[in-house]
């Protein structure tokens, strides 16, 4: 199925809405969905990271900020 939507006339709030509705159908069949395997395996690495000492963390506020400034 190929979906067009008119992106190009859709508010911000319009597109978010969009992606709202498409989330809550998708939440609604987790269970048809599959992750592929490298999610496993950053997850994986992530918790070795933890405990071996070698993870480090940052307070949300500062890690928005970042994301942020990447952005603009």
């Amino acid at each position: 199925m190929n979906v067009a939507l008119p992106l190009e006339q859709m508010t911000i709030g319009d597109k978010i809405r969009t992606m709202e509705v498409l989330w809550d159908d998708l939440c609604q069949h987790a269970d048809q969905l599959q992750s592929p395997a490298w999610h496993g395996d950053l997850l994986a690495e992530r918790e070795r990271n933890i405990l071996v000492g070698e993870a480090s963390y940052e307070e949300w506020s500062t890690a928005k900020k970042k994301i942020r400034e990447t952005l603009t």
